[in-house]
């Protein structure tokens, strides 16, 4: 088999959070890659991992190597000159690559930036297991929902005004001070920005340190007034979202720091979403592409038993605010492509990884990629098709993952007109 060019048996994650059995696209593709892999129709099928990521590493499927193993041997090859003197890294991916398939809403989480995530790494290992940051994005490959960075702060106020629940949880003064200091239309880093900024910084950390028992009678208040007076709320949806999530985590903190302070987002398949470093955020249904700097750290803030750092949550966030629109990414076209199908590009603004997403919908056939200055690696989501590069012909069919090595020209060949695939790389 080419070391250009080989397939890659991924690791997959039960965690609770998961879609159950052969409903998960995890539990689908993995199933479809590993005939070994018999799904269990009780069990949560939630994140599909591909990379080099200790906690869940990729080998190669026909020698069962570990893809870090076969980086280490061979860095030049297989990362680039100009890679591994950007990451400084000799045996694995800037990035980590993965599918989620989520039925119950995940924790609102942040991610620390580079500098945070080694303070936090050096004070706390145990629930910061590496010293790195990480922005990720989400391409929705189904119908999704999550909630992404907070509110605008008139949305906030209204709430505030109208929602005596969450005025009791942040207190008059607060509140008050909030309603009557907010300024609109303050130019991002401007002085007026700033004070926008700290005012909810204090909604934020009322809200986070409020204790369990207050959180609850509050809690129970305001899934009666979604029930009884959904008039209330300033948002359509958001009675019928706060009752939802209330099923799945009753009287939760997230009640507040997620429905009422951040923005609910939906994307259809297709659309896409940053997350920057340091922004609040969480899944709550779908099944999406997820790409993202190689880390595993995650400051918890609601709907979740686990540990919730709030101190270093309040103290870290940017507090940036404003729309959905303004998180979603932009679609672009990739000119290093050619022939039948479509590529799409997902590009961030971070240096570690952007995606690829090519379709052949339009047209069926060949489409072919001029050589990529770092490694990448490929899934296919739907559809058949072939991946081929010097003389090395490998059928793509759903759940299959590949590596390709930098500096390879490759071509995908459908063989319907379903035939999709996400290609994760790096580039000097």
């Amino acid at each position: 088999m080419s070391s250009k060019l080989f397939r890659l048996e991924a690791t997959y994650q039960n965690y609770a959070w998961g879609k159950v059995g052969s409903q998960s696209a995890v539990a689908q593709y993995a199933a479809h890659s590993d005939p070994s892999v018999k799904i269990n129709e009780s069990e949560p099928y939630a994140e599909l991992w591909m990379g080099t990521h200790a906690k869940g590493p990729c080998r190669k499927i026909d020698t069962n190597e570990l893809l870090s193993d076969l980086i280490k041997k061979d860095p030049s090859n297989m990362l680039g000159e100009k890679i591994i003197a950007k990451f400084q890294s000799k045996d694995e991916l800037p990035f980590l690559f993965k599918v989620l398939s989520i039925e119950k809403v995940l924790s609102i989480q942040a991610h620390p930036d580079k500098a945070l995530g080694k303070i936090l790494h050096a004070q706390d290992p145990s629930n910061y297991p590496d010293d790195n940051h990480k922005p990720e994005m989400a391409v929705a490959i189904t119908k999704f929902e999550g909630f992404c960075g907070f509110k605008p702060l008139d949305e906030i106020a209204d709430e505030l005004k109208s929602l005596p629940e969450f005025t009791a949880i942040v207190g008059e003064d607060v509140a008050q001070e909030f309603i009557n200091n907010i300024k609109q239309d303050a130019t991002d880093g401007s002085d007026d920005d700033k004070e926008n900024r700290k005012l909810l910084q204090k909604v934020f950390s009322k809200v986070m340190s409020a204790s369990d028992e207050v959180i609850a009678i509050q809690g129970d208040k305001l899934i009666e007034r979604a029930h009884s007076s959904p008039k209330d709320f300033n948002k359509d949806d958001l009675p019928e979202l706060l009752i939802r999530l209330n099923k799945q985590f009753p009287q939760d903190v997230g009640l507040f720091c997620g429905c009422l302070l951040l923005n609910h987002c939906r994307l259809n398949p297709g659309e896409a979403i940053f997350l920057r470093a340091k922004d609040p955020h969480a899944y709550i249904t779908g099944d999406i592409i997820e790409c993202m700097a190689a880390s595993d750290n995650v400051v918890r803030a609601g709907f979740t038993p686990k540990f919730k750092d709030v101190k270093n949550l309040v103290e870290m966030l940017t507090y940036n605010y404003g729309t959905v629109d303004d998180q979603k990414m932009k679609e672009e076209s990739f000119e290093r492509s050619s022939g039948a199908g479509e590529s799409v590009l997902y590009n961030p603004p971070i240096e570690e990884f952007a995606v690829l997403e090519t379709t052949f919908e339009k047209s069926s056939g060949v489409r072919h990629f001029k050589a990529f200055e770092g490694p990448s690696i490929v899934i296919t989501t739907k559809g058949n098709g072939y991946i081929t590069t010097e003389g090395v012909k490998l059928k793509a069919e759903p759940g299959f993952v590949f590596f390709i090595a930098p500096n390879t020209e490759v071509d995908f060949e459908s063989i319907d007109q379903d035939f999709t695939t996400y290609r994760a790389f790096v580039e000097a």
